[in-house]
């Protein structure tokens, strides 16, 4: 009898520990974009931009993108989502994947084997947890080559453009089109285009508006800022906080550094995609309380790729966010 309690409460131990690293990842994530890559930068979309000083390595290729991509030899264009989603790894499903490897390891641990010590129904969900880590190992792996990849495709030696001031560093255009073997005709035909002082003010002002915005889940003002693409993305997220009952406050946020990397015209619309590190304070809070939840950021520094998308000719007060990528 004292071994089955022993046994029960060393499972027990196990779920409640695949609970906490389920959720961490939530919480670890916050802010507007939940430290992802998504979006689209044209022709572009699946070549790296050109590193900077503010971001002197790559940026990571998109997980979620409504431009589909190419494969030379393949029968079309692919997704890069993927059977569970391009952020596969991250939000709910991410969290659970981590919850099963923890758990798994505190069997170990325990003695109990990987997944061992569950008794009954308890073993029926055992086995489910090893099939799911089993499963969550392959993706990581499948993740890592398609990384490893693109990176590879994206070419090496790309060299940092001129900044710009204010906090970006000095005003200068874009280096050269067409960065990296993926890069489209199109993007090879696209044609550099000069930016303004005020269109980096614009920049910096979209920033700080649409983190805002972000804060007070209006999803209207999202809506006015950024593309329909990026704006379903934020609703996608600000209606997972609510499923969650939480809210992310975002606030205090405040350009440290920024540099363009690369600015063109191709088609209709004009692009520009710009380094910038920026502090802000990021709260995940308890809907109903008001009350910071357990492991929530705070005061932070990032350094994130933002592209900005207008009609080409049009005025600084015509950009809208198209893209948002993290660092590789």
């Amino acid at each position: 009898m004292s071994r089955f309690f022993a046994l029960k409460r060393g499972s027990l131990i196990s779920l409640a520990l695949a609970t906490l690293l389920a959720l961490a990842p939530a919480i670890a994530e916050a802010r507007m974009g939940g430290g992802g890559s998504f979006g689209s930068r044209g022709s572009r979309s699946w070549s790296a931009p050109p590193s900077t000083r503010t971001m002197p390595g790559q940026a990571s290729p998109f997980e979620r993108s409504v431009t589909p991509r190419s494969i030379p030899g393949a029968a079309g264009p692919i997704s890069q989502q993927g059977a569970f989603g391009g952020a596969f790894g991250r939000g709910m499903l991410g969290g659970l994947a981590g919850g099963l490897l923890g758990a798994g390891l505190f069997g170990l641990l325990t003695g109990h084997g990987l997944f061992g010590g569950m008794m009954g129904f308890m073993s029926i969900i055992g086995l489910l947890l090893q099939i799911g880590l089993i499963v969550f190992l392959a993706r990581m792996a499948f993740n890592w080559w398609t990384r490893r990849n693109a990176n590879a495709m994206a070419g090496a030696g790309h060299r940092p453009s001129p900044g710009f001031a204010s906090p970006f560093t000095a005003r200068a255009p874009f280096g050269a089109a067409g960065f990296g073997s993926g890069a489209s005709p199109e993007a090879a035909m696209a044609k550099p285009i000069k930016i303004a002082p005020e269109d980096f003010n614009a920049f910096e002002r979209l920033l700080g508006e649409s983190q805002a915005a972000y804060s007070r889940e209006d999803l209207g003002a999202l809506r006015g800022m950024s593309t329909p693409e990026m704006a379903s993305y934020f609703d996608d997220e600000l209606e997972e906080n609510r499923r969650k009952g939480v809210i992310n406050r975002v606030s205090d946020v405040k350009l440290l550094q920024g540099d363009l990397s690369e600015a063109w015209r191709e088609g209709v619309d004009e692009y520009a995609t710009v380094a910038m590190r920026f502090a802000l304070n990021d709260v995940i809070e308890d809907r109903a309380t008001g009350k910071p939840a357990p492991g929530s950021p705070g005061p932070t520094e990032t350094s994130e790729a933002w592209t900005f998308r207008r009609p080409a000719g049009a005025g600084p007060q015509e950009w809208k966010l198209s893209a948002i990528q993290q660092a590789a």
